[in-house]
């Protein structure tokens, strides 16, 4: 049927939005096109080449994989710093809340992808640990300021002074006020356990 009637019938404003959604382009009218424009403008025969040479040709072609551009969730990634070195990074969400990060690398990729599967595995068990509390000490990316005060109130667990705590650890008292509430309800979930 001719695209003026399509269109009505399936209720587009002009034929125009008919022809842009349901038409495309295909090779064999790229080829028809291209012979009326020879026979149109040079007046003369275009040959239109065998079917089977465009087989062999498309057949002859290596397949080469694509490989997507962002990886899975959870899986890390890798890349390459220079012709003989790979880095490999995890950033996984620890139970405090924050990302931390750590990188493995290699000298091949695949090096690298073997170290980076080590390290998801040993990143998870730390993770599980802390969660189920069966750990007391923090992941090596905590920084250490928050390490030394988590030590000092689960020796101490009777202070509440922030200023004492920042006097005692020879930490700047903004320090200690960033990180009191974090670790005290660390404590209380039972997350990190208090002496």
């Amino acid at each position: 049927m001719d695209v003026k009637t399509l269109s009505t019938i399936i209720s587009h404003v002009s034929s125009a939005t008919t022809l842009n959604t349901y038409t495309h382009i295909t090779d064999e009218m790229w080829q028809k096109a291209a012979v009326n424009i020879d026979r149109g403008i040079a007046k003369a025969e275009a040959q239109p080449e065998p079917e089977q040479e465009t087989e062999k040709s498309h057949a002859q072609e290596p397949f080469t994989p694509v490989f997507p551009v962002r990886r899975r969730p959870g899986t890390g990634y890798v890349k390459q710093l220079n012709d003989h070195l790979w880095e490999g990074r995890y950033s996984p969400v620890w139970p405090d809340g924050k990302k931390h990060s750590r990188n493995v690398y290699g000298r091949t990729e695949e090096e690298c992808e073997e170290k980076l599967k080590a390290l998801i595995l040993e990143m998870k068990a730390e993770i599980a640990a802390l969660r189920s509390g069966a750990s007391t000490e923090y992941p090596d990316g905590v920084s250490p300021k928050k390490k030394a005060i988590a030590a000092y109130l689960r020796e101490n667990p009777g202070v509440t002074s922030k200023s004492r705590i920042a006097r005692e650890l020879n930490i700047d008292r903004s320090t200690v006020q960033k990180y009191y509430d974090e670790i005290r309800s660390e404590i209380r979930e039972g997350k990190v356990q208090a002496s």
